[in-house]
């Protein structure tokens, strides 16, 4: 085994830590763990069974297993992406949406303050 492949194993093995540590904390949810768990297990099994990786770039019809991982990641990183693009928007919306309810509450309370400076 190769220098690159010990440091790529020890490298998944210690993401795998940090999503486990993130889902105990609650910081992230187990369907989002489970993706990562799956992803970071893949590389581990890339690494030690390199030779899979020459099976799937024959069956896909691509040069080198190497290209069939990077184009891969490519896809997935853009499905990454476009997620958390809609996640931003939904969230802009509820900021907006938030921002004109305290906005509304405070004009109220202004108004009701005005009037009450009159009385």
């Amino acid at each position: 085994m190769h220098l690159i492949q010990i440091l790529a194993i020890i490298f998944a093995i210690f993401a795998i830590s940090r999503v486990v540590l993130q889902v105990k904390s609650n910081s992230m949810s187990r369907d989002s763990a489970l993706f990562w768990i799956f992803v970071w297990i893949t590389v581990i099994l890339a690494v030690v069974f390199p030779n899979t990786l020459g099976y799937l770039a024959t069956l896909t019809g691509v040069g080198r297993g190497v290209d069939v991982l990077i184009y891969f990641a490519i896809i997935v990183l853009f499905y990454l992406i476009y997620r958390i693009y809609v996640k931003m928007e939904n969230i802009e919306r509820e900021i907006t949406t938030v921002v004109r309810e305290v906005a509304i509450i405070e004009r109220e309370k202004k108004e009701k303050e005005g009037k009450n400076k009159i009385k």
